[in-house]
C-alpha cells in the first residue's frame, strides 16, 4: 500500500509534470545521492533507472569483490537491468507511480524475493529457492523499485558481526580491519557505499540499528506490528522485524511509507491500523526537538572502560540537542537488570523461539536441502562463529516453557516500565549510545550492544549518525519512544541530522585490477 501526503504528492506533481528529456549518457555519478534528486535526475532526462542500475553495478563491481574487499553483495538479480528498463518505459507513458519509481534498492539475504535465492548466510540453503515472496519487497516492486539483488549477513542472523558459511565475512567500508555491524551488516556496508540508494534489513535485537551506526547510517526498529514478517527467515517471531537503512531520515521516510501497515498473513501487523501516519514525512521539520523532554537512560552510556570512546561522543551529541531546544534529563529504569538481563543477557526469548520458528517456516516453505534446526546442526556447515549458537538453540526444549512464558511476561512489565519513566517525566523519547563500542575487528566478537530495550518492549527506536571517533568510525544516538511514535522519532532524528550533519562517505578503495574508468 502506498501512502501519500501532501509533500508527497507535491514531489508526485513535479515529477509529472517535468517531461523525460533525453536518454541519459553514462556519466551520472549516483553516489551519495538522495531518492529526491535521483528522481529529479530522472525527470530532467539526466539519468535513466537502466542507467542507475549500470552505475550502481558499476561502483560494485569495482568496491565490493572478496577477500579484503567489502564483500557485501551476496547475489546480484540478474532480471534488474530489464525491470529497470520496463519501469523507464512505464515512466514515458504514465508518469512515475510514485518517489520510488526506479529506485535501485538491495535486500537483506534472508528475505524471499522471486527469482533470487534466499541463503540467509548459510552455505547449505545457498541455492534454497522458495516460491514466495517476503511482504515488504512485493510492496517495494508495487511501488516501482528496482530489487538490485541480496546483501550479505550473520549467518541465520544469529549474531551482530555479519560472517557466514556462505559468503563469508562482510567488512566495514570505512575501516576494512573490521566488522559493518549484524546482522544486517551487508546491507549497511553496501548503502554506506552506494550500491544502491537504499536497503532492507531486519532487527532482532540491533540487526538494523547496529550496522546504522558503524557505517553512518539511519536505522528504525519501528514498533513491533507496524512493518510485516511475512517472508522474512525467522530468528525470532516475537521479536523479528524489517526495515530499511538509508543514507538519511528522508529515504527512510520514503521507504517507510511503501512498505509499512496491515498485512493479512501477518497477525502481529493488525495492532498497526490507524496508528501509522498517512505519510512519514509529514513529521521531518526543523524544530521538531524544540521544547521535547528527552531522558538520558545512564545505564546504557558507560559501563565499562572500554566504552568511553563512544561515551564521549554521546556526551556531545546531548549538547546539541540541548542546542536544538531539547530538554536533556537524567533517568533511570527501575529493575533494568532483572527485566532484561537476568537469563542469556537479555537473549533467552529469542535463544527459544529459534529452533520453532525456523523449523515452522522450512515446513511452510518446502524444498530445502533440511527441514529442521537439527538437521543444519548435524551437517556441520556453519560459520564456526555461528554453529555454538545453532546448538544453543536446541537446547531449550518444551520443560523450559515455563521459563520462557516468564521471560515473555518481562517484557510486558519492561514496556510498562519505559512507559512509565517517560511518563512520570513528561519525556518524548528516551535516549542512549546506539552501542557503546566502535566497530570491532574481524574475528572477535562485537561488545556492547544496547539493543534490549526497543527489541524487548517492542517499542520503536530510531538512530542517527552522531560523529567518528579517532580512529575515523561512525557513532550514533538513538531515540526511543512510546509505541507507535515512530514518525515522531523520525522528525526529532530529521531535525539532529539536518542541524548537525555527520553523515560522510567511506574512503573506498577499487577492488585489486580494478581502475575505475567505469565509475566516470
Amino acid at each position: 500500500m502506498l501512502r501519500c501526503s501532501f509533500i508527497t504528492a507535491a514531489l508526485l506533481f513535479l515529477l509529472l509534470i517535468l517531461q523525460p528529456g533525453p536518454a541519459a549518457s553514462g556519466g551520472f555519478d549516483p553516489a551519495e545521492r538522495d531518492i529526491r534528486a535521483l528522481q529529479l535526475a530522472m525527470a530532467r532526462g539526466e539519468t535513466t533507472s537502466e542507467a542507475l542500475v549500470a552505475a550502481y553495478l558499476a561502483r560494485i563491481e569495482a568496491f565490493d569483490g572478496q577477500g579484503p574487499e567489502l564483500n557485501a553483495i551476496a547475489v546480484l538479480n540478474e532480471q534488474a537491468m530489464a525491470d529497470a528498463r520496463a519501469l523507464d518505459a512505464e515512466r514515458a507513458a504514465n508518469g512515475p507511480r510514485g518517489p520510488l519509481h526506479g529506485i535501485p534498492v538491495l535486500i537483506k539475504d534472508n528475505y524471499l524475493t522471486h527469482g533470487m535465492p534466499t541463503s540467509v548466510g548459510s552455505a547449505l540453503l545457498r541455492d534454497y529457492q522458495p516460491d514466495a515472496e517476503a511482504e515488504l519487497v512485493t510492496r517495494l516492486r508495487a511501488a516501482g523499485a528496482v530489487i538490485l539483488g541480496k546483501t550479505n549477513m550473520h549467518e541465520f542472523a544469529y549474531g551482530i558481526e555479519s560472517v557466514g558459511s556462505a559468503f563469508g565475512v562482510t567488512r566495514n567500508p570505512y575501516d576494512p580491519s573490521r566488522h559493518p555491524g549484524g546482522s544486517s551488516g551487508g546491507t549497511g556496508a553496501a548503502v554506506a557505499a552506494s550500491f544502491a540508494a537504499v536497503g532492507m534489513g531486519s532487527d532482532t535485537c540491533g540487526s538494523i540499528r547496529d550496522p546504522a551506526v558503524h557505517n553512518a547510517l539511519v536505522g528504525l526498529r519501528g514498533t513491533q506490528g507496524a512493518s510485516s514478517r511475512t517472508g522474512i527467515v525467522p530468528l525470532s517471531s516475537t521479536q523479528d522485524i524489517g526495515g530499511p537503512l538509508a543514507r538519511s531520515v528522508t529515504d527512510l521516510a520514503f521507504v517507510l511509507d511503501a512498505t509499512v501497515g496491515f498485512d493479512r498473513n501477518d497477525p502481529q501487523t493488525a495492532a498497526s491500523v490507524g496508528r501509522l501516519p498517512e505519510s512519514f514525512l509529514d513529521a521531518l521539520r526543523p524544530g521538531a526537538l524544540r521544547g521535547t523532554r528527552i531522558g538520558v537512560i545512564r545505564e546504557l552510556t558507560r559501563a565499562e572502560p572500554e566504552d568511553e570512546v563512544m561515551a564521549l561522543i554521546f556526551e556531545a551529541a546531548l549538547e546539541d540537542l540541548r542546542a536544538l531546544g531539547a530538554i536533556v534529563v537524567e533517568v533511570s529504569v527501575p529493575h533494568l537488570d532483572q527485566l532484561v538481563y537476568e537469563r542469556m543477557e537479555g537473549f533467552y526469548v529469542l535463544v527459544y523461539e529459534f529452533g520453532r520458528d525456523l523449523d515452522a517456516f522450512l515446513a511452510a516453505h518446502p524444498g530445502a536441502p533440511v527441514a529442521s534446526l537439527d538437521e543444519i546442526i548435524a551437517s556441520e556447515t556453519a560459520h564456526p562463529a555461528v554453529q555454538p549458537l545453532l546448538v544453543e538453540g536446541a537446547t531449550l526444549g518444551e520443560d523450559q516453557r515455563p521459563v520462557y512464558l516468564e521471560e515473555l511476561a518481562k517484557r510486558d512489565q519492561l514496556r510498562t516500565v519505559l512507559e512509565q519513566v517517560m511518563a512520570a517525566d513528561g519525556l518524548d523519547a528516551l535516549t542512549y549510545p546506539t552501542i557503546r563500542r566502535q566497530a570491532s575487528k574481524l574475528g572477535t566478537m562485537q561488545e556492547g550492544n544496547n539493543c534490549h530495550l526497543s527489541a524487548n518492549a517492542g517499542l520503536p527506536a530510531i538512530t542517527v549518525p552522531a560523529g567518528f571517533t579517532p580512529e575515523g568510525l561512525p557513532a550514533g544516538i538513538e531515540l526511543l519512544g512510546r509505541a507507535w511514535s515512530d514518525a515522531a522519532l523520525l522528525g526529532y532524528a530529521f531535525d539532529y541530522e539536518q542541524a548537525t550533519r555527520h553523515r560522510r562517505p567511506p574512503p573506498l578503495k577499487p577492488v585489486v585490477g580494478h581502475d575505475g574508468t567505469d565509475l566516470q
